[in-house]
């Protein structure tokens, strides 16, 4: 009941097909007034969005850090979907993960750092396809739904069991597919004369980017006391069957809960629930990193501003305590531009992204965005870390999302599960995410030791 994209991929790059001229023809009519140096002034970041956002021609990934092209274990993997970058596209370092003690250093598993990326790690095929699954039913069923925000709470009135559940028991015949009522019409009929708010109209024209103070120690009480007012529903909105809102979920708020006007967290909120599974795979990816061989010797050190106690790598494996996070949901066409983690007072502390379902195409650059970005082809499983203070301010986006990536292990109920628990709804699961790339990213707000009741406190007795 989910829509899915009607267009295979197979299509996209076959030249005599319907879509690929399709394409072909809304590229020229857009692109028909286009000025000749339109990109004369884009950055590398900018540039690199551009290329692999670009519907036509169809981007060329031979560029790409494609590792799961060089391994055979994923070879069906990667054959989905025509979509294959590179295994050598991109100078990296092979470094051996502290899971596994035993065993040959053919048999332990893996992970790459980047020389110039001091803190981006890379794990391929880290998470298993067990795991996979169960992350996906937590992040859905669990993750997306009261008390955790998502971005759908602010303008419809969602059950309390969350949209997919009621999704799940449309699909199972167990309700019918009622329409989803959108806030702004019951607050019209509660309360006929608008509330008051402090928040001016937004001004006619393109969105304006908000850009964030950093956060730090030194000014959590100001940003933990600054006005974060709720965002207004939108009064426009009709009513919308549970089937159809389905593919409209973004982001489902995990820990701390992130105030999206301000790009702060609201403390006054109080710490959300980390789930036991999600921190437990965050801490063991952190633990079996050999951070030694990430920042030891000079790449720690050079040019990087670690804060006034310096490098704390060295005991991430006993104070790393991840506490705040989001679920992403992207749907082919969506994307994530360039931008920077600011919001965290930890600002080297490990960020471990988790992908799942279908692949995309990751952009990692530099503090500014001059610098060219590393373009990583990220497969179901995959996981990056970003760490250290250069790494944890780079510049970061997702500008595409691979139509037709979904390794076959997410398809539809495997052999083995048929019977089982995990496998009685698992077609429901497989038919959304054929068009869907779900990303779990999870970080450490405060530093280990920091009291925030300390440091607001302390603001208080100055004022």
């Amino acid at each position: 009941m989910i829509g899915t994209q009607a267009t295979s991929v197979d299509d996209i790059h076959d030249p005599s097909s319907a879509a690929y001229k399709k394409a072909r023809r809304k590229y020229f009519k857009s692109t028909r007034n286009r000025p000749p140096q339109v990109d004369a002034d884009w950055t590398p970041f900018r540039a690199a969005e551009k290329k692999y956002k670009a519907r036509f021609p169809p981007p060329d990934l031979s560029d790409v850090l494609d590792l799961a092209a060089g391994d055979p274990t994923r070879a069906e993997e990667v054959a989905r979907g025509k979509w294959k970058g590179r295994a050598d596209a991109a100078p990296l370092e092979e470094i051996l993960l502290r899971d596994t003690d035993t065993g040959t250093p053919e048999e332990r598993r893996k992970a790459y750092i980047f020389p110039g990326k001091p803190g981006l790690v890379l794990l391929p095929a880290y998470v298993s396809p067990v795991e996979q699954r169960r992350l996906i039913r937590w992040a859905l069923s669990e993750q997306a739904r009261h008390p955790n925000e998502t971005n759908l709470d602010t303008h419809y009135v969602l059950t309390p069991d969350g949209l997919w559940n009621q999704y799940l028991r449309v699909r199972k015949g167990e309700s019918e597919d009622v329409e989803i009522l959108p806030r702004a019409v019951l607050q019209s009929h509660v309360s006929p004369t608008p509330e008051p708010t402090d928040q001016p109209n937004a001004p006619p024209g393109p969105r304006k980017l908000i850009s964030n103070e950093p956060a730090s120690p030194e000014n959590f009480a100001k940003l933990a006391t600054t006005p974060k007012p709720p965002a207004p529903p939108s009064p426009s909105l009709q009513p919308v069957p549970t089937s159809a809102l389905v593919p409209r979920l973004r982001w489902a708020n995990i820990g701390w809960y992130y105030h999206w006007g301000t790009k702060q967290y609201d403390f006054t909120r109080g710490p959300g629930e980390i789930a036991g599974m999600v921190r437990e795979v965050c801490k063991g990816v952190v633990a079996s990193v050999p951070w030694e061989r990430v920042f030891g010797g000079s790449q720690g050190e050079e040019g990087m501003d670690w804060g006034p106690s310096g490098p704390d790598w060295m005991d991430w494996q006993e104070t790393y305590e991840p506490d705040a996070g989001i679920v992403n949901f992207y749907q082919t066409k969506d994307t994530l531009m360039a931008h920077v983690d600011r919001s965290e007072l930890s600002a080297t502390s490990p960020l471990v992204s988790m992908s799942l379902g279908c692949a995309a195409v990751f952009l990692i650059g530099g503090l500014t965005r001059d610098d060219p970005p590393i373009p990583i082809l990220l497969r179901s499983g995959d996981v990056v870390v970003m760490s250290g203070p250069a790494c944890r301010r780079a510049y970061h986006g997702v500008p595409r999302i691979l139509e037709g990536t979904l390794p076959p292990h997410l398809e539809g109920v495997q052999s083995e599960s048929r019977d089982s628990e995990d496998g009685a709804d698992w077609e429901i699961y497989g038919e959304y995410l054929r068009g869907t790339r779900i990303n779990v990213n999870v970080r450490q707000v405060f530093p280990k030791g920091f009291d925030p009741a300390v440091s607001l406190e302390q603001k208080r007795s100055a004022e």
